[in-house]
């Protein structure tokens, strides 16, 4: 080898990564239609809430998904729940909150307890996240990688609280949802580290206007941007196809999975 080849072969290693990516663009319009009936109704309902309900519903039409891989084994997870990235100290710094069950949870009960967790994180109340951000915040930073390495091991690999850090068992749940269109940013792609362990990350962009084909013609249409960032142990073109269906599905029409009672009372 000679010349760039020769420099690339000894800037990097052989690829070991098992991410692979996909985007998508979807008809924002039936969601825009929920959220603003949501709205009207005093629940403060986002694009970002119902994608972590279509993400959910497709785990659920696809359980292969909502697995854990132990030593070559998969390992059902009990419940669907869903990580939601959120930002504070003023969009300088992220964290995230768990919702457990999210397939049996409406999505103006999702959007409700993100916004109370979220707000109490914000304003210093949550005293898990606080001893949490203390403890990292804390360490030395020869030894954050070993402690982090360690409390996932107890509380994903093993399932066991560690209240003294104020971390719980399977922190990061089925899947993560996460979103840079509060940002004004038009989409992007998320990472998957080591220690989340689970199978998709999406993220969420601006909902913009795009030109799309409509019935031979060209119309102007809100469009929202959705990336996935996916770990290709868990699934293959067969996962990712079925769960895409019924992810669709669910965007396509959001008001018929989700209850009309709710959308009346504040």
């Amino acid at each position: 080898m000679t010349g760039w080849r020769r420099v690339a072969s000894a800037m990097w290693r052989s690829p070991d990564d098992p991410q692979i990516f996909g985007a998508l663009e979807v008809d924002a319009r039936p969601a825009q239609h929920f959220i603003k009936h949501a709205r009207a109704a005093g629940h403060h309902v986002t694009p970002t809430h119902l994608v972590g309900r279509a993400l959910a519903h497709a785990l659920v039409a696809v359980p292969d998904l909502n697995v854990q891989l132990r030593r070559g084994r998969v390992v059902p997870r009990p419940s669907v729940d869903i990580f939601f990235v959120t930002s504070v100290a003023g969009g300088r710094d992220l964290s995230g909150i768990k919702i457990v069950d999210v397939p049996s949870r409406p999505a103006i009960e999702v959007a409700s307890e993100l916004h109370d967790r979220a707000t109490a994180m914000k304003a210093g109340r949550d005293r898990d996240f606080a001893m949490t951000k203390r403890f990292m915040d804390r360490t030395p930073p020869w030894l954050l990688r070993p402690a982090l390495r360690a409390a996932t091991f107890v509380t994903d690999q093993l399932g066991i609280d560690l209240p003294m850090l104020a971390l719980r068992k399977f922190p990061f749940g089925s899947a993560m949802v996460t979103s840079v269109g509060m940002f004004g940013l038009p989409s992007g792609f998320a990472p998957l580290a080591w220690m989340y362990d689970v199978p998709v990350l999406l993220l969420v962009g601006e909902i913009a206007m795009k030109p799309v084909v409509v019935d031979g013609r060209v119309e102007p249409m809100p469009t929202l941007p959705i990336t996935a960032t996916i770990d290709h142990r868990y699934v293959d073109g067969w996962h990712v196809s079925k769960a895409m269906a019924a992810f669709r599905d669910y965007l396509a029409a959001p008001d018929r999975f989700e209850p009309v009672v709710g959308l009346h009372a504040a």
